[in-house]
């Protein structure tokens, strides 16, 4: 008897969260399909029910950060994305940059965990990588009180100071430099997200 639907969606949804995981964990060459099935308990040869090849779950993996593992830790962090005001913005940055976020090697965000892999990868996955950031971009812009035409170019500076700040303090083998490269890109987005205030 053939598996329901509703079967073949929780599966899929299994096999993309335990990629993204792993992912974050060895990169994408470090991870092969037979390691993603036998973690998520399943075997092999089901795999090609759900995905072509190991590129079109790596694509996928990214995307799901944003729905799925992302919309966890924005709620734990209190960052709510239709509340449109200046401070929510400020605490995204916060969050974003916070020492929590960078110990939670599964949870991170792949804008910090994959930037190399995705910049080597395909399109499919450097599609996904880029909405990601244009959602992050977004979410500043839209928590600009101002109404400018430079909000977009400040949110992206926001953005990538948060994501290139997480991405230098998670290679430095010296925390205390790690924190200060962290705070430092805090209060740098704060400063520009205060110029697409005025």
């Amino acid at each position: 008897m053939p598996y329901s639907a509703e079967h073949k969606d929780k599966t899929r949804k299994k096999i993309v969260e335990t990629a993204r995981v792993l992912f974050n964990r060895h990169g994408f060459n470090g991870v092969s399909i037979d390691m993603v099935m036998q973690e998520a308990g399943l075997t092999r040869g089901g795999f090609y029910n759900h995905f072509k090849n190991k590129e079109e779950l790596f694509s996928e993996a990214v995307m799901s950060f944003l729905m799925g593992r992302g919309a966890e830790w924005r709620e734990d962090a209190g960052v709510d994305v239709t509340n449109l005001r200046p401070e929510m913005a400020h605490q995204m940055i916060d969050a974003y940059l916070s020492p929590e976020h960078l110990d939670d090697l599964d949870g991170q965000c792949p804008m910090i965990a994959l930037p190399s892999d995705i910049a080597r990868g395909g399109i499919e996955a450097q599609q996904s990588f880029q909405t990601l950031l244009e959602a992050m971009v977004s979410l500043f812009e839209t928590n600009m009180s101002s109404d400018d035409s430079t909000n977009r170019q400040w949110a992206q500076a926001i953005a990538a100071l948060c994501v290139g700040g997480m991405v230098l303090s998670r290679a430095l083998p010296d925390s205390t430099l790690a924190k200060e490269v962290r705070v430092a890109a805090g209060q740098s987005a704060k400063r520009l997200l205060s110029e697409g205030q005025r």
